[in-house]
This record gives structure tokens, C-alpha cells and sequence, in this order.
């Protein structure tokens, strides 16, 4: 099957943090790629990509980045596409604060959804949503994780009441 959801990154070295984005595309099914895409390092492969998105059936691409952050802008500067933006506390981050406000502080008009510091796994979630609100299966199954949850707190109520907190953590 074709990918719906690009995943992008900086460098392999940003893979460790992007892996969660795939891991819950699987869970729910979702066709998706994975490639590296440098801002900076590979400007051209950056703006290729960002153009054919759309035309090669991506419905969502997910981008990585950390330090000055710029891939997730750049390309939403390019596509037509969402494009969720994931900051990455690189080894040349300062805290990574750089990389959250590189892809938060976007301009008027190139929007970037953007999730918390290293959160792909959020970043998956969301595009399992932009995908779902056009396909009632994987709506289905964003519905079903989500009570999942619940039912993961409920237990833990539960098991907090009949045990109780003090020896939650022994």
C-alpha cells in the first residue's frame, strides 16, 4: 500500500525520538514512510520532496528536527500538506528550547502543528487523526486507543485504592 504519512527527520541520529511516530502508524495500520530530509544538508532533496508529497498520495507528513529546527517550517512553506512538527532536544540543542520555538514560532499563513519536545509518538497520534477524520477505520481505531487510556487509569485507580499509594512506590 502507498504511505499516507511521510516521516522526516534532520539526521538518523533524530530516529531514535521519530521511531514512536511509527510505531503508532502500525499500531493503527497506517501505511507510512521514513526517511531523512535535511533542511540544511540537503536543501534540494528537502524541496523535492515537499512538492511530490501531495502528488505521491501523502496525506500528512511528520517532521522532525532539532537545534535551529527549520525542516518542519520549511516544508510547510512548500506543500499543501499538514505538516506536524516534532522539536528534538539534539546534541546541539541547548535545552531544547530552540528546536520547540523554531517550530512553534511560525509565521502568519505556514502554519506547523507542533507537539512537545521529543513527542513523536503525539505526532503519530495526530496524523492517525488528520487520517481518520477521512476514513472511519482508522477513526475507529484512534477511538479504541483512546479508551484504551482510560481503561489503563481506571485500573490504576483501582489498584491504587485497593493497595493503596503508599506502596505505589516501593
Amino acid at each position: 500500500m502507498n504511505p499516507l504519512v511521510g516521516i522526516i527527520m534532520g539526521s538518523d541520529s533524530d530516529l531514535n525520538v521519530m521511531q514512536a511516530a511509527s510505531d503508532i502508524l502500525k499500531q493503527f495500520d497506517i501505511p507510512h514512510e521514513v526517511t531523512v530530509v535535511s533542511a540544511h544538508r540537503t536543501p534540494l532533496r528537502m524541496v523535492d520532496y515537499a512538492q511530490k508529497a501531495a502528488d505521491r498520495g501523502l496525506k500528512v507528513i511528520v517532521a522532525g528536527a532539532g537545534g535551529a529546527a527549520h525542516l518542519p517550517g520549511m516544508v510547510a512553506s512548500i506543500t499543501p500538506l499538514p505538516v506536524i512538527g516534532v522539536p528534538i532536544k539534539s546534541s546541539n540543542s541547548i535545552d531544547g528550547w530552540d528546536s520547540v520555538l523554531s517550530i512553534l514560532q511560525m509565521p502568519n499563513g505556514v502554519p506547523v502543528a507542533t507537539v512537545a519536545l521529543n513527542a513523536a509518538k503525539n505526532a503519530g497520534i495526530l496524523a492517525a487523526e488528520i487520517i481518520g477524520s477521512s476514513d472511519n477505520a482508522v477513526l475507529q481505531k484512534v477511538a479504541d486507543y483512546k479508551s484504551s487510556l482510560n481503561n489503563e487509569v481506571i485500573e490504576k485507580v483501582a489498584k491504587l485504592k485497593k493497595d493503596g499509594w503508599e506502596n505505589k512506590f516501593d
